[in-house]
């Protein structure tokens, strides 16, 4: 089955994306190994409790499965009920895989797998994303909140985002200007043929910040993460700290000012962003040591995006053949081993 010229050019975009991600990957661990000193680094690592490794990474699925039943239960309130969780949690964590795209934006290929899979319209599904990411921005805002009660000073800046991410969903909440804005749009030629998609975007967004909605998101966001902070905990305990409350908190707030920081920086997954900002926290706020700062930040980012992003492609090559090709091609399809893409309204320009 040939590859239409729009899936050629979102596979070929994603992946030129992808490559810049991996790139500044490298950079960021290549500067953290030399402004730690390498052989610091291999001696804290020789020295890791490597007994806590199992925990850590159940932690670590255990913020994956919520997460996904997070998505699965978005995509039943705007409509999509022909899916099982366990198809609703592989496309989930196979969005992993384009992590390192700018802006994630690759993570948007779970739109084109849910119209394969079920025939969802990507206009109605892509809320389940978006709106993904704008609760987990508040549950971070929350949780840097909660550490910040032991570093004051970062109070300004997390009020400012939780300023920024309210307006978004108050904005969408309020129906009327959303409709007179989307009645002008309707009437300027560029945006008129998007008109019937952008209505059923914005329908399934404001579906998904209703209040229960939210609150539900913002639950599961809470304890997901939290268990993602315990996981942050973990590690630093099998660096040699010294295991406390206030250790606990500065963990929890450590992971969520850098997710923060790094989510508005635009950057691949925040690379960049969120090492620089994790590590300035462990060496201000816990008080390490700069090798040990720069340790644990590898460790952490490893576990919270290297981690995400292995578990992701290995979801995609475990299910490429679910995930690639629809349900109605796939009787047509021979078994080769390798993923036969369909062809698909879905194309680069919408994903962005």
């Amino acid at each position: 089955m040939p590859l239409s010229y729009g899936k050629i050019s979102l596979i070929t975009n994603l992946r030129r994306k992808l490559v810049i991600g991996v790139g500044l990957g490298l950079i960021v661990f290549v500067g953290l190994l030399l402004y730690g000193d390498i052989q610091k680094i291999g001696r804290l690592l020789h020295e890791f409790q490597w007994s806590l490794l199992p925990a850590i990474i159940a932690l670590t699925l255990f913020n994956y499965l919520l997460r996904g039943l997070r998505f699965h239960y978005y995509l039943k309130q705007i409509g999509i009920r022909n899916i099982r969780f366990w198809t609703s949690l592989r496309v989930f964590v196979g969005g992993f895989s384009l992590m390192l795209t700018p802006g994630q934006i690759g993570e948007f290929i779970r739109l084109l797998w849910l119209k394969n899979l079920v025939g969802a319209d990507p206009a109605r599904t892509a809320p389940s994303i978006m709106v993904d990411r704008i609760v987990d921005g508040l549950v971070m805002a929350i949780l840097a909140s909660i550490g910040a009660l032991i570093y004051p000073q970062v109070w300004p800046v997390i009020a400012l985002f939780l300023v920024v991410l309210v307006a978004v969903v108050v904005t969408v909440q309020i129906r009327p200007l959303a409709m007179w804005v989307l009645t002008i749009g309707d009437r300027l030629l560029v945006v008129k043929r998007f008109t019937p998609q952008l209505y059923l975007l914005y329908d399934s967004t404001y579906e998904l910040l209703r209040l229960k909605n939210l609150l539900i998101g913002l639950g599961i966001g809470l304890a997901a993460w939290t268990a993602e902070g315990v996981a942050v905990y973990l590690i630093l305990i099998g660096l040699g700290a010294a295991g406390s409350l206030t250790l606990l908190l500065s963990a929890i707030f450590t992971l969520a000012i850098a997710a923060l920081l790094g989510g508005f920086s635009g950057l691949p997954a925040g690379v960049g962003a969120a090492e620089l900002s994790m590590t300035g926290v462990l060496q201000t706020v816990i008080r390490l040591p700069e090798e040990m700062a720069a340790t644990a930040t590898l460790m952490i980012r490893f576990f919270t995006l290297w981690f995400a992003v292995i578990t992701g492609s290995l979801t995609v090559l475990i299910w490429r053949k679910m995930l690639f090709t629809s349900a109605e091609d796939a009787a047509d399809v021979p078994d080769t081993g390798l993923p036969e893409p369909i062809e698909s309204e879905l194309t680069y320009e919408q994903i962005g």
